[in-house]
């Protein structure tokens, strides 16, 4: 990891099953190419499900918190908020976002691959 660290907005959804997860995923991985990864700083989304198929996380990687906090200020917030929402009601299952707050985060610390550490 280079000086600068990245930067993650989390979005975190449980859903009805494997069936839901994946109409939610490839909903909001279309948000993701319409409304966001053109944007400068935009690094990737990832998509996690659960084992279980309950629970949808979309980590979406910025090269840095100023260029998410730009995008933030000049992008169409209301026409991708509307795009959520149509995706969300286009679901045959049920979603529900467990996002408590705006799921921002800085990455603290970051472990690559490398030699073994020796212990004390």
């Amino acid at each position: 990891m280079g000086s600068e660290r990245h930067f993650y907005s989390i979005i975190d959804y449980t859903v009805d099953g494997p069936e839901t997860a994946d109409e939610l995923v490839d909903a909001f991985a279309d948000i993701q190419e319409r409304w966001v990864r053109f944007y400068p700083g935009y690094v990737s989304s990832t998509f996690l499900v659960n084992v279980d198929g309950t629970r949808v996380y979309n980590l979406v990687r910025w090269a840095s918190e100023a260029d998410y906090r730009h995008f933030e200020e000049v992008s169409d917030t209301e026409g991708r908020v509307a795009a959520i929402g149509a995706a969300l009601g286009g679901l045959r299952g049920e979603a529900e976002a467990r996002m408590t707050e705006t799921p921002r985060y800085r990455v603290a610390r970051e472990i690559t691959p490398g030699p073994r550490k020796d212990a004390p």
